[in-house]
């Protein structure tokens, strides 16, 4: 991440620096909407030659699964803002954890827990209505289980997609997140299939893919099974944004700097894709 919340001031330092290591997106967290507009957003990405994605940033009052429904139309009302944003800009596709706030973690009864999944769905059906009207996609992800209490694996967050009725519902897959709570990554990528509408990379400790211990090679291996020609992109935090290390638990830099970060991510993911 280079800045937090991102706004149009650093639109033309964060698309030079993300095009002169070589990469050939980026994707912009919407933290705060009034600091993004859709002008600056695509002037950067025409000067560096870059595609965009567009992510979501999902705190408590940004609650699609709240019972209040008031809470709940406030979340709503931020996605279809995110979705207006990512069609004027190209991205084709919000992605995130959107069904729930990021951080929530209760062991709720079984009734309880399938009504939220419910308001959840009927929430993320609206939006992908909305959605589909702009020719975008909702990727919604699935989180380790220290991040949310409600979409924890593949099976789930299929699960989630199949209750909305929507075919522009799929997933945000995220390899620190399925290291965490899939038995088998590719596997649950093959399992995924033709849901995965988004791809984030990072190491298992959130440091740069290839750093650590995960299976790359059966991880891009079954990307290329289902076929996905989908944007990959490097997702990684240093602590240095306080916010962020907070919501994610990153107590320790897992690098020495963010460009070190980025140039040893790009690196990497270049020579797996000249070696498949």
């Amino acid at each position: 991440m280079l800045a937090s919340p991102f706004s149009d001031a650093d639109c033309p330092a964060a698309f030079a620096k993300v095009a002169r290591l070589g990469y050939d997106v980026i994707e912009v967290c919407v933290e705060n909407p009034h600091l993004l507009s859709a002008q600056a957003l695509r002037d950067a990405a025409g000067e560096h030659g870059l595609a965009v994605s567009i992510c979501g940033a999902f705190g408590p009052d940004r609650d699609l699964s709240a019972a209040d429904p008031e809470a709940r139309a406030a979340g709503l009302d931020y996605v279809r803002g995110c979705v207006e944003l990512a069609a004027t800009v190209g991205s084709p596709h919000v992605a995130g954890p959107m069904y729930a706030p990021t951080g929530q973690a209760r062991l709720l009864p079984p009734d309880e827990r399938a009504q939220q999944r419910a308001r959840a769905a009927e929430s993320l059906r609206a939006a992908a209505d909305h959605a589909g009207e702009h020719g975008v996609r909702l990727a919604i992800e699935p989180l380790n289980r220290f991040e949310t209490d409600l979409v924890n694996t593949v099976e789930q967050g299929l699960e989630l997609c199949a209750a909305t009725g929507r075919d522009n519902v799929g997933l945000l897959l995220d390899t620190f997140h399925l290291n965490i709570e899939e038995k088998d990554l590719g596997d649950a990528i093959r399992t995924a299939g033709d849901r995965v509408f988004h791809f984030q990379v990072s190491e298992n400790d959130r440091g740069a893919p290839g750093s650590g211990h995960l299976p790359w090679p059966e991880v891009f291996a079954a990307l290329d099974g289902i076929g996905y020609s989908g944007q990959i992109v490097v997702e990684s935090f240093l602590p240095t944004i306080v916010e962020i290390a907070r919501a994610v638990s990153l107590w320790r830099p897992v690098a020495p700097s963010m460009d070190a970060l980025a140039a040893d991510s790009i690196a990497f993911l270049r020579a797996s894709r000249e070696n498949r």
